[in-house]
Parts: C-alpha cells; structure tokens; sequence
C-alpha cells in the first residue's frame, strides 16, 4: 500500500482495514470469472466501497449477470437475486404483511430486498409500478409496509442488470429511478484472447461455482468507513459543485446533472482514491468518475439527439471547459 494510504478500524476491534488490499483481493476473485474486463470489476468495487448502486447495461450475453453474480459471491454477505419480470409485483420486492389465523395478526415477510447484494436482474423488463419499489430502498437504505418502517441491512447494494431499451419488452427506467445508481456501466464484448479462454473455461464448469469468497460483510463495513474519511480538498469540492453546475447550464442538455450526482461523484471520487493506496482525493479521480457518474443522468436536447451527440461526450467537454483546481 502507498505511504499514506487509509487504514482504519474494523468493526468490534478486528484492527485496522487496508482497502487497496483487501480491494484488491476482491478484484482478483472477481476476474477470474469475468474475463479481461479489469476496468469493470475495478468500477463495481468503487460502487460498492461509496455505498451506491450500479446499473450494468449492454445487449444479452455479455456477462452482466455474471459481473453481479460474482461480486456477490466474493463477499460473503446475504446475496439475494430478483428476476423482473412484466408480472413481478412490487410486494415481491419490498415483503407484505401476512394475516396469520394462529395470533390473529399480521406478520410482516420480508421482500428479497433484505439482503447485502440485491443483484436485480433485467431491471427493465418489469413495469414502472415494480421498479418504483425500488426507490425508498435504494435512497434511504429502508423499507416502507402498511406504515412500518423497516431498516435494510449494511452494506447494502443494487446490481441492476438492463436491456437496451429498443430492445422488445422492456419499459425504461423513470429519471428518478436512473438519479439513484451511482454509475452506469457497458460490459463490451471480450476480446479474442478472452473469449477464447471463456470457451475452454467453462466447457466443463461454470467458474462461478469456484469462486470463494474473499470478505466479509463487517470487512465491507470496514472498508467503507474508510473511504468515507479520506479527506477532500474544499477546492475539489468546488470543483464536483462546478462541473454539476456547468451540465445544467449546457445547451445540449434539457436535464443537468442533481445535487445527488455531485454527492455521489465525490464518493465515487473517494473510493477511486482509496483502491489506489491513497489517503486524498485528486483532480484525476474525479475525472475519472465523472463519465459513469454522471452521463446515465443527463437528457440530452432533441437537436442534440439528432445530432448524434451522447450524454457521454457532453461530459468530455464538461471536463475540459471546466478549469481544473492546481496543487499548491
């Protein structure tokens, strides 16, 4: 680990937690089932180390399924999957309120959102009704039946898989529901040496079922603790305040960038930093988290839609007119 790098308590005195480390040694598990994406692992780490959610979306057969699925079983936490479905009714998500004949009252079952890593697969493919149960959860880190409030569990993640959306069957996910996933993210085909390896890999067995896991729930705790105190300059501050400003103000974009995104970009920020073995955020983290934190938010204009721009190159150029802060 770099000279000054973070290390703080773990839980009930188990020392102290080093995240490049132990980060690393999630990434490592990670990638022997998803092959040759290092860039992807790496980001669903920062994801997970901000306490955010992620949205993984390309076409079938890709392995975004299999990037959830892998995270999930490298950390030894409560792993609960939800397959969307036009028929999934919200209660399957979030639990309901059961009358029991016995005592005469209702018994609250919890929904499959109770768990660490809730890997919500094809998230689009149920109606906006089913994915809006969805919201409370990933916001407030709770759940909201019959009037009761129930608290969700630490660490807490969503790993949503989607469709493209001109894709048969599928209904697109609202803004609000987009503003709540920290990043978005494409897995791109392999390229040929790992496809390659992925064909005599698992023509005998599925890698998945040898992967072991690596963390726990509490060293996850740990870790995230840990990226929450790494200090940020109030000029890099300034800097995450400026570039949300500046995509409200684009005349690309009918629907900028919320004070959400600028919370999250800092955390993503801080994580990016803290896999990196360092103890302060950079100019350089920021930036490199400014494209998957923000483009999935950003609604471009009609005339920018017609002219073949995307939400990721209105980022771009945010970043280069945006002055970027100077080390003293």
């Amino acid at each position: 680990m770099g000279a000054g790098a973070p290390r703080h308590g773990q839980p009930d005195g188990a020392g102290p937690v080093d995240v490049q480390a132990e980060g690393a040694r999630i990434a490592e598990a990670m990638g022997t089932v998803v092959v040759g994406k290092p860039d992807v692992v790496r980001l669903a780490l920062v994801v997970l180390l901000a306490e955010g959610h992620l949205l993984i979306e390309d076409v079938p057969g890709v392995g975004k399924t299999t990037l959830a699925k892998a995270m999930a079983r490298a950390v030894d936490s409560e792993v609960r999957r939800i397959q969307f479905t036009p028929d999934l009714l919200p209660s399957d998500v979030t639990g309901v309120a059961v009358f029991d004949q016995e005592s005469r009252s209702f018994e609250f079952r919890p929904g499959a959102v109770f768990a660490n890593l809730v890997v919500a697969d094809e998230i689009n493919r149920a109606s906006p009704k089913t994915q809006s149960a969805l919201l409370e959860c990933m916001e407030e880190r709770q759940v909201t039946v019959d009037g009761t409030t129930y608290e969700l569990a630490r660490p807490f993640m969503v790993l949503a898989t989607q469709n493209p959306l001109e894709m048969e069957g599928t209904y697109p996910l609202p803004e609000a529901q987009r503003d709540r996933f920290t990043a978005r993210i494409s897995m791109g085909y392999p390229d040929r040496d790992a496809e390659l390896a992925m064909l005599d890999d698992r023509a005998v067995v599925d890698p998945l079922t040898r992967l072991r896991p690596v963390a726990d729930a509490a060293t996850v705790r740990a870790m995230v603790d840990a990226v929450a105190a790494l200090h940020v300059a109030d000029p890099l501050r300034r800097y995450v305040v400026s570039l949300v400003e500046a995509s409200r103000r684009s005349p690309d974009l009918r629907l900028g960038a919320s004070p959400r995104a600028g919370l999250q970009l800092l955390r993503a920020a801080r994580a990016a930093a803290a896999l990196a073995g360092r103890d302060h955020v950079l100019p350089d983290d920021v930036q490199e988290m400014a494209g998957p934190v923000l483009a999935h938010r950003l609604l471009l204009t009609p005339d920018a839609a017609l002219a073949r721009r995307t939400p990721e190159r209105v980022v771009t150029e945010l970043l280069s007119a945006v002055p970027v802060p100077r080390r003293r």
